[in-house]
């Protein structure tokens, strides 16, 4: 029984000597209203406050939450990315083979690859019509009139870490202006891809293949805060990829994570090495920005008839050289953002452990979309393009698309122009809304390295298109920059260019000229896919990521016995002749900690009066390390644990009721329970971040 042993507890001053209370721990409920936004745990409506029994002890329980793979049939994972998405799948029985989706209709001049744009299509009446290229062509064949009634959405990923204060109704905006649920348009894509594998699935093995048979992994930035990776989840549910009840059917799994996966499993015929520090494949540093990639991707290209890509079931020739210990830095570059992590290989099995927390910012390759934006503007007047993309919605889409392709053809060593077409409402609209044609706009605009060609066509010069990339590739410079200056990462071995846009050859320059002296710069071949089949290999096997840093702080808030001096005033609750100090912020975590996957953090609590039926535990979480009070900026509420006693009256009781409070950490997910030692039951929650 717990009163047989003297309990101390410590509280939660802001002093720098934690005081040990000179008495056991107590707690009482009380009727006095709260003083902050956030009621105190003995204040809150008739709920009672608890305190700590034991100090927060770890249990290293690794693998009690990764369930047994096996019991799916196939792992199809879904790389939902800002610019484009794709899907790729591996049957459990053959783990080295990964096959990637079935090209759906359409696609682009000048762009290869096997993902469809991440765009939607919805009616005036605000139903699904479709997704991908199909949703893109549709809008762009509607009549002008017709096309600003339809709903157009495309890069809304982005709004998900844009957002501060993410919630379940936060608002997109179509391009007609008008505005829809970000959740709706998650779950419709989410669905739409849900349907095409499973029918894929089904073609494949020539029955219907059923959704209880996949395990589902859904790719997030590592960067993105724990609201929005929450967010993908719920979309996830409500598109009925998995439900809450069967929550482990779905894997939330980081893109550096993936793409680090995969790369342990990259041969040397699979790579392209920038660095300065070895030839590979006969191509040295300065060949392979250039030539060597280029005879890589037309090596993909035609590899990609097959769609199935075999993964040997060996480690790597790079990933051999690794020691125990050594580090590397996968640098994610999407569409929308970059993210940097920092990798250490942990032998015999090479699991990976996260040794610096995910870094990284909006510097994806919509950047240079929107140089491109700020460059027409100049030229053209920023009223008229704003008019433009309300008044001709669908020409705008067009145009963006002609600048992709061209974007594409942009590289350091490039002499000749690059052309891209103005749709011909833009050339009509435009002298309708000014009264003079482009050509003039273009003379009068002093912007030199663009010219006017006669077959409708804005001539840019190489220099012209390079200085769009410049801004958002020197953000990426000096990003990685500061994480080089980071003691943690001073020694690292290898650096791993992923991405989409990492198969921008401006971009490797820059990190080539910037570090390649400093490590190895290693890009695979199918860099734009590196990310979804590492993701594939996750679902296969989820603990081969061992340890996690914790983005935020955990604690719960609790009562301690009040100390003059040492708590604030305001602190003070007085009852039944005893001093408590309220709001006490009791750490579970800390951000940035190492947490392994699936580890349990352990505290006991008592509630006020052993006669109390309901015990209700509040769960704070901070991007702070020092909190005190669940009163400080920036603690948010994230979970409630709420445990009813009642029909339990028959179970011998004891004096001092202990409940057990667990948290599992190292998942993208975190849960927490508490259990009634005396009568074994339990509530669990799912901490949540959109809801508070």
């Amino acid at each position: 029984m717990m009163e047989s042993v003297g309990v101390y507890g410590f509280c939660g001053c802001k002093a720098k000597n934690k005081l040990k209370c000179d008495s056991k721990w107590e707690i009482t409920a009380a009727e006095t209203a709260p003083t902050s936004a956030y009621s105190s745990p003995a204040r809150s409506l008739g709920d009672t406050g608890i305190t700590p029994l034991s100090p927060s002890h770890i249990v290293n329980d690794a693998d009690s939450n990764v369930s047994d793979q096996q019991t799916f049939l196939v792992v199809v994972a879904i790389d939902f990315g800002t610019t484009s998405s794709g899907y790729a799948y591996s049957f459990t029985k053959e783990p080295e083979c990964i096959h990637v989706m079935r090209r759906w209709e359409g696609g682009d001049p000048g762009v290869s690859n096997q993902k469809t744009p991440t765009t939607m299509l919805l009616t005036p009446e605000r139903k699904f019509h479709s997704f991908g290229y199909a949703a893109r062509d549709f809008y762009h064949d509607l009549d002008p009139n017709e096309a600003k009634q339809w709903l157009y959405l495309e890069k809304f990923k982005m709004k998900l870490h844009t957002t501060g204060d993410l919630t379940m109704d936060t608002d997109l905006t179509a391009a007609n202006g008008k505005k829809v649920k970000a959740l709706e348009i998650f779950a419709y894509a989410l669905q739409c891809f849900k349907e095409q594998a499973l029918k894929e699935l089904s073609d494949q093995a020539g029955s219907e293949f059923e959704n209880a048979d996949v395990r589902w992994v859904i790719t997030v930035p590592a960067i993105w805060k724990q609201p929005a990776k929450q967010f993908m989840r719920q979309a996830a549910y409500q598109a009925g990829l998995a439900s809450p009840e069967n929550s482990e059917q779905l894997i939330i799994a980081l893109e550096p994570e993936a793409a680090s996966i995969y790369c342990r499993k990259l041969r040397l015929h699979q790579m392209i090495e920038l660095s300065s520090k070895a030839v590979v494949n006969g191509y040295s540093a300065s060949d392979t920005v250039g030539a060597g990639f280029a005879q890589a991707k037309e090596h993909v290209r035609r590899n990609r008839q097959s769609r199935t890509f075999l993964v040997e079931n060996v480690i790597g020739e790079i990933w051999s050289e690794l020691e125990e210990g050594d580090k590397y830095v996968v640098v994610d570059s999407g569409g929308g953002t970059v993210d940097l992590t920092v990798h250490q290989i942990r032998l015999p099995e090479g699991h990976l452990k996260e040794l610096y927390k995910a870094t990284g910012g909006p510097y994806g390759s919509l950047g240079v979309d929107y140089e491109f934006e700020k460059l027409l503007c100049k030229i053209f007047g920023e009223d008229f393009i704003e008019q433009f993309k309300i008044k001709r919605p669908a020409a705008w889409v067009d145009l963006m698309i002609a600048f992709e392709s061209r974007k594409r053809a942009a590289a350091p060593d490039r002499t000749n122009p690059l052309n891209i077409t103005l749709p011909f409402s833009f050339i009509d609209y435009y002298k309708k809304f000014r009264g003079h044609s482009v050509e003039h706009a273009l003379r009068k605009s002093n912007v030199d390295f663009v010219k006017w060609s006669s077959q409708g066509m804005l001539r840019m010069s190489p220099d012209a298109m390079n200085a769009l990339f410049k801004p958002t590739i020197d953000s990426i410079i000096e990003h990685l920059r500061d994480l080089f200056q980071k003691p943690e990462v001073s020694t690292v071995k290898f650096l791993f260019l992923v991405g989409g846009f990492a198969e921008a050859p401006l971009l490797q320059q820059a990190v080539h000229t910037a570090f390649g002296d400093r490590c190895r710069i290693i890009i695979p071949q199918d860099v734009g896919l590196t990310i979804l089949k590492g993701a594939v290999l996750f679902g296969l096997d989820p603990a081969v990521i061992k340890v996690r840093r914790s983005p935020l702080t955990y604690g719960v808030g609790v009562l301690n016995r009040y100390v003059e001096g040492k708590h604030p005033p305001e602190k003070l609750l007085v009852k039944d002749g005893t001093r408590w100090c309220t709001d006490v912020f009791d750490k579970f975590i800390s951000a940035d900690q190492s947490v392994a996957l699936g580890e349990l953090v352990k505290r006991s609590y008592t509630p006020a009066k052993p006669s109390q039926l309901v015990i209700v535990i509040n769960i704070y979480s901070s991007e702070h390390d020092s909190v005190s009070f669940i009163t400080d900026p920036g603690v948010k509420k994230c979970g409630t644990l709420r445990l009813d006693l009642t029909g339990t009256g028959g179970t011998a009781v004891p004096a001092r009721r202990e409940i057990q409070t667990l948290m599992q950490f190292g998942d993208t997910e975190i849960k927490a329970t508490a259990v009634d030692i005396a009568t074994s039951k339990s509530v669990k929650v799912g901490i949540d971040f959109l809801n508070y």
